[in-house]
């Protein structure tokens, strides 16, 4: 019994340093190369269409760059991957969402799965900053706007911005940065080409309050 515990625990840590070393490599390897999400590997494994067209963060319009930040991460530039102020005070309130950084999205997008709960949220954690210490802010920001989930089987902002405007990312007005932005916490119920009056109101909220906090996204220059 003692010798397939052993036995059992020896397999165990082969199998966590494998998943630790091929972490570490993709890691490494998403500094030049553009991933997908586990979202779109799943879609994919059931043959299911995904929209996605892979662009440079200098092919995406700086107003959604600004607005996605001052949406979802406004201490971006400022933490290492962890909002730790925030982190906490959700925690102080038990709920298993929220305080989510933008290399915490990305690490949930990238190497978890998309079910929330205390466990993803832990893990989130070392892998978001472990993230931000190997790629810069700008190559973190283009890899979360290459791979956010803007609708059923609509990825990243090029595909959001053809998807919804006709247009290219690059291309993209203040105000429909504002409505994609808006949409990222709800992208299947929030629709940016035709947004509720709640959803409208949200975007015009963010478009002002982006247009005063251009100092918001200073790292990415």
């Amino acid at each position: 019994m003692l010798g397939y515990i052993v036995s059992a625990l020896r397999m165990t840590l082969k199998g966590l340093l494998a998943l630790g070393a091929a972490f570490l490599a993709l890691s490494i390897l998403y500094i030049v190369v553009t991933p997908p999400s586990t979202i779109m590997l799943g879609r994919w494994a059931t043959l299911q269409p995904v929209e996605r067209t892979v662009v440079p963060l200098e092919r995406i319009s700086p107003h959604l760059q600004l607005m996605v930040v001052a949406s979802e991460d406004g201490q971006f530039c400022a933490h290492r991957g962890v909002d730790w102020s925030e982190l906490a005070f959700v925690l102080e309130r038990g709920e298993s969402r929220g305080a989510s950084t933008i290399p915490m999205q990305t690490a949930k997008n990238l190497f978890l799965w998309p079910q929330r709960s205390y466990v993803r949220k832990a893990l989130e954690i070392p892998i978001a900053i472990w993230i931000d210490l190997v790629w810069s802010k700008r190559r973190m920001l283009e890899i979360y706007l290459n791979v956010a989930e803007w609708d059923e089987g609509v990825f990243g902002a090029e595909a959001a911005a053809r998807h919804y405007f006709n247009k290219s990312a690059a291309d993209l007005t203040r105000r429909e940065a504002a409505l994609l932005a808006t949409a990222l916490p709800a992208p299947k119920s929030r629709n940016p080409r035709a947004p509720s009056a709640g959803h409208a109101r949200l975007a015009d909220r963010l478009a002002a309050r982006g247009a005063r906090s251009g100092w918001i996204v200073a790292c990415l220059r």
